[in-house]
């Protein structure tokens, strides 16, 4: 008894430094500034080891978004995202992840009609470490923080104007176990985004690192009986600093993907 309440103190203390999150198996990345966008993705997950404590996901995703003057999300080609992902569950409670990504992102004009100004490549990689807490009988607490190098080209592998970023993640996922039926789940987050960029333009120099985005998301996870599928559904609102968006709630995404699970087969 004395042990749960020390994790519930835990948890809540967590939960007010980093905030409350939820983070699907694949989270909708930001899209830039927008009323409402989509994000959609299908992955494959298998199983590395006959232990279960290795992991890789690779995924395969797009995203549309809205216009800055109307609300539907399926309006602009916004991403497309290329994703491979190695877990290992280490020790109890504890893991870590590396990932390589890639990504290509259209640019459109900043006035009206909106037309498509250029296509931005980006190379990503990653590392990751997690910790989650058992909160009860039907809660976890996992919290995570994640390092990204993000490098950017234009469509013809030329320099654009930011040159290379490093960026923090912090996250805070708060799940609870619905029912046992089809491993159904209902999860809660927040994550805060910090970075530094190196420029090119208008002259080479570094940015000022400091705190750029909040996202706070809301899903709903269940495996489709019979099979090895399992389905994320689910909203997130992404609040840019700065941006117009922020000035009308964020921007507004639905958000689902499907996830094609594959058991670990001794070669």
């Amino acid at each position: 008894m004395m042990l749960s309440i020390k994790r519930f103190f835990a948890g809540l203390f967590l939960l007010s430094c980093i905030g409350s999150t939820l983070k699907a198996q694949i989270s909708p990345p930001g899209l830039g500034d927008a009323n409402n966008a989509f994000w959609g993705a299908f992955g494959v997950k298998r199983q590395l080891d006959s232990l279960g404590k290795k992991q890789a996901l690779s995924y395969i995703a797009i995203g549309r978004k809205s216009s800055p003057d109307d609300h539907n999300l399926f309006s602009k080609q916004a991403i497309i995202v290329l994703n491979h992902e190695v877990y290992h569950s280490f020790a109890p409670h504890q893991q870590y992840s590396y990932a390589i990504s890639y990504r290509r992102q259209p640019q459109y004009e900043s006035t009206v009609p909106y037309d498509k100004e250029n296509t931005e490549q980006e190379f990503r990689i990653y590392g990751r470490y997690a910790y989650t807490f058992d909160l009860g009988k039907k809660w976890k607490l996992k919290n995570t923080v994640r390092q990204e190098f993000r490098k950017f080209f234009d469509a013809g592998f030329h320099q654009v104007e930011e040159d290379f970023q490093f960026r923090t993640r912090i996250k805070s996922q708060l799940t609870y176990n619905l029912s046992p039926k089809n491993n159904q789940k209902l999860a809660l987050s927040a994550e805060a985004l910090f970075s530094i960029s190196h420029l090119n333009e208008p002259d080479p120099q570094w940015s000022s690192f400091g705190y750029r985005e909040m996202r706070i998301a809301a899903y709903y996870m269940f495996t489709i009986p019979n099979s090895p599928f399992t389905v994320d559904v689910g909203y997130m609102d992404d609040l840019i600093r700065d941006s117009r968006s922020i000035h009308h709630g964020g921007v507004h995404y639905l958000a689902a993907d499907l996830i094609w699970n594959i058991p670990y087969r001794k070669r």
